[in-house]
């Protein structure tokens, strides 16, 4: 579905990302790879899913929080690819603490990470979109950009603003054949839902078993995880044609967390 495109995915060295890294590749898109880790193993992944799909793909270790490194990335793939036909913001991290107790440095490194390079990279990769007159760019938000939870303020307030930096792009690019979505994924175990799996259970002296179901209950009345392979089959089908006129929209798949 995707032969001859070039998707660039954040954060795709583990989780979410990667699991999108594997879906646009198996639909034959050339993949650009990117994020923190051990670089033999990161070079292994690379040679893995360029092998197993016969596509073509590079990784870039620029760090999301630097605007002069996002910028590179993208001129990059530009070099290597001609353009960046699909772009996926996915980098995040997390830090949780009541705002009085919240560490200032934690705070702007959560907005530079999870809702600044959103900006950046959208603003380096959009002229080329729009040379070529096609498009997709996708926002990984969270069932936390339409709700919030108490101790994720800087996670809330991003993520906020990453549904409504989504709204403006879908309306600056309307009828320029680019689109622009967010996904809004509830519960996905990844390594910064185990994090916070094994923080509560320490906090709270329990097995983590129980502390993953505990958590589950909080929030997800469904009580079980969304899968990546489940988001990255809701990112394929924002890519395709079918959903050449979904632009602006949040796409909600929390097992019915924000339905509450």
């Amino acid at each position: 579905m995707l032969k001859g495109k070039t998707a660039l995915v954040t954060g795709s060295t583990s989780g979410i990302g990667l699991g999108m890294a594997r879906r646009f590749a198996s639909e034959g898109a050339n993949v650009v790879l990117n994020g923190f880790g051990d670089q033999g193993e990161i070079e292994s992944l690379r040679r893995e899913i360029a092998e197993q799909y016969n596509v073509q793909v590079t990784y870039s270790n620029a760090d999301m929080s630097k605007p002069d490194q996002i910028e590179a990335m993208i001129r990059e793939a530009e070099s290597t690819f001609g353009a960046v036909d699909i772009l996926v913001n996915n980098a995040g991290i997390q830090h949780v603490a009541a705002i009085d107790e919240y560490p200032p440095e934690k705070w702007e490194a959560v907005i530079a990470i999870n809702l600044n390079h959103c900006f950046y990279t959208t603003h380096y990769a959009l002229p080329k979109m729009r040379e070529k007159g096609w498009g997709r760019i996708l926002n990984v938000a969270s069932a936390h950009g339409l709700v919030g939870s108490a101790g994720k303020s800087a996670y809330v307030a991003a993520k906020h603003g990453v549904i409504g930096l989504t709204k403006v792009t879908a309306l600056d690019t309307a009828g320029s054949g680019i689109t622009c979505n967010a996904l809004c994924p509830g519960w996905v175990k990844t390594p910064l839902v185990v994090q916070q799996i094994e923080a509560k259970a320490k906090q709270k002296g329990i097995p983590a078993e129980q502390a993953e179901k505990e958590l589950l209950a909080e929030k997800q009345p469904a009580l079980e995880f969304v899968t990546t392979e489940q988001l990255a089959g809701y990112a394929a089908f924002l890519c395709s044609e079918d959903a050449r006129t979904v632009t602006g929209a949040q796409v909600q798949i929390d097992g019915g967390w924000t339905a509450q």
